[in-house]
């Protein structure tokens, strides 16, 4: 970021719309300070990508058509809360 500042400028050596903002003598002395500002750059939206080879090995597999329900039957837990073993867990 750039700044440039003035300072000790009588008020009637500024620009006539600055002057008038200030509302004070033409003989008053201020400092003026400009700096440039920031532009956001624009956020492109691009999905989910990435060139991790893990990503997606799962996608094309022939002998598991639903992939998702295949994990979740990985991921749940084998026996339930009160010890009796999971029927859903079972293959």
């Amino acid at each position: 970021m750039a700044t440039l500042i003035i300072e000790h400028i009588k008020v009637s050596e500024l620009p006539p719309q600055w002057a008038q903002q200030l509302n004070t003598s033409p003989e008053q002395t201020v400092t003026v300070r400009i700096e440039t500002e920031i532009t956001a750059k624009p956020i492109v939206e691009v999905g989910f990508v990435t060139n991790d080879p893990a990503f997606g090995i799962w996608r094309d597999r022939e002998d598991m058509p639903d992939v998702e329900a295949y994990i979740r039957k990985l991921r749940m837990p084998r026996y339930n809360r009160d010890g009796s073993r999971n029927e859903q867990s079972q293959s």
